[in-house]
């Protein structure tokens, strides 16, 4: 078996965690990295009973206006996020601003550079908003 050049950036169970025949998916590497970041993001805090300080405030904001005031904090809340619980990467930028079409999503753009690799990645991550309509 050839061995990998890529440094292993760590594996664990695919998200959502569906099992199929009998068996668990894994994902690795950069997929790992998304996932987790997604995982970090949907955790509201006090929601693990046994580590209640991990996740973010996202869904603290579910019911705010989505305005230029609640983009800033959820740059920064998602920021601090991401340096608190993923260790493998940098997070380079935070961006979060409303969708054109759908105004009741705010999109949340994160670049973020992985440490082992010095590899560079975007994701867009859509936030929805529940403003009583």
């Amino acid at each position: 078996m050839a061995q990998s050049t890529q440094p292993h950036l760590g594996s664990g169970w695919a998200f959502p965690v569906r099992p199929t025949g009998g068996r668990l998916r894994y994902v690795s590497d950069e997929v790992d990295i998304e996932q987790a970041i997604g995982i970090i993001l949907e955790t509201a805090r006090r929601e693990r009973v046994m580590m209640p300080s991990f996740g973010g405030t996202l869904r603290e904001r579910v019911f705010d206006a989505n305005s230029v005031g609640l983009a800033q904090r959820v740059e920064h809340e998602v920021a601090a996020a991401l340096r608190d619980w993923e260790p493998r990467i940098q997070v380079e930028r935070v961006s979060a601003y409303p969708a054109t079409i759908q105004p009741h999503v705010l999109l949340i753009e994160i670049d973020y550079v992985v440490n082992r690799t010095n590899a560079f990645y975007n994701l867009v991550y859509p936030f929805y908003l529940s403003e009583g309509t």
